[in-house]
């Protein structure tokens, strides 16, 4: 009797062990793995509609508020804020890349303009504003920049 406990206490021991083991490798796996945020445009179009302020919902479009959208991802994009391939992929920021939100509503008012698209430059700001929103609700933001760190 007491070899049979003996036998199933290690026996429980040696299943703790190896899940112990397997559930730690997993975990630092996942630690060292960047979070997936996935960006799909639709979403985003419908969250900064609904998200805007009632003066800018008045006077912007989905078809506005997709654009400026878009606009806004190649300005990422030309920054190398996206990976080339959406996987999972070792966090390993050497230079941190740093948004100016005053540039990009700048560079969203003139693509609009070349665009012939009519918003004012409010509406613009509102759409940055709730465009970065949108990156923290997905979790696609990295930490707030300390104050004088370089810009690329």
């Amino acid at each position: 009797m007491v070899a049979v406990v003996l036998i199933l206490v290690l026996a429980g021991l040696c299943v703790f062990a190896i899940a112990a083991v397997a559930i730690g490798r997993e975990a630092r796996r996942l630690d060292a793995v960047a979070p997936r945020s996935v960006y799909v445009l639709d979403e985003a179009v419908d969250y900064v509609a609904d998200h805007l302020p009632e003066s800018a919902q008045a006077r912007l479009t989905h078809d506005d508020v997709r654009l400026l959208l878009r606009a806004h991802m190649a300005e990422l994009r030309a920054k190398g804020l996206q990976p080339p391939v959406a996987v999972d992929q070792v966090q390993e920021i050497v230079d941190p890349v740093v948004v100016d939100e005053t540039d990009t509503i700048g560079f969203l008012i003139g693509e609009a303009e070349r665009s012939g698209l009519d918003v004012g430059d409010q509406d613009v700001a509102h759409v940055v504003e709730t465009h970065l929103a949108y990156f923290r609700a997905i979790g696609a933001v990295g930490p707030v920049a300390e104050p004088g760190e370089a810009r690329p």
